[in-house]
């Protein structure tokens, strides 16, 4: 597991939504990560769409760079310190 990369799911829930969504499985590219640029947009929790959360696992994944990495550890440390979103 990394820092940053898409968060894992459980075993029954990759079987699940690879099945469903075309293009969840290309987010198993990486190794999963504490957060992702995903959770640090909004997309956490139950109540968020999957295929969103896989679009923007797949995003951070075709474009990732250290800057990209840098902004999203950012983000998550202001979410945290400032409990947006909660």
């Amino acid at each position: 597991m990394t820092l940053v990369g898409p968060r894992p799911e459980r075993p029954h829930f990759v079987e699940k939504f690879s099945s469903e969504l075309p293009r969840y499985g290309h987010r198993h590219r990486v190794p999963a990560g504490l957060t992702g640029l995903a959770q640090v947009s909004g997309l956490r929790g139950a109540d968020t769409p999957i295929s969103d959360r896989a679009r923007f696992d797949n995003f951070y994944i075709e474009n990732w760079s250290l800057w990209l990495d840098a902004k999203v550890l950012l983000r998550t440390i202001s979410e945290v310190l400032f409990a947006r979103g909660r």
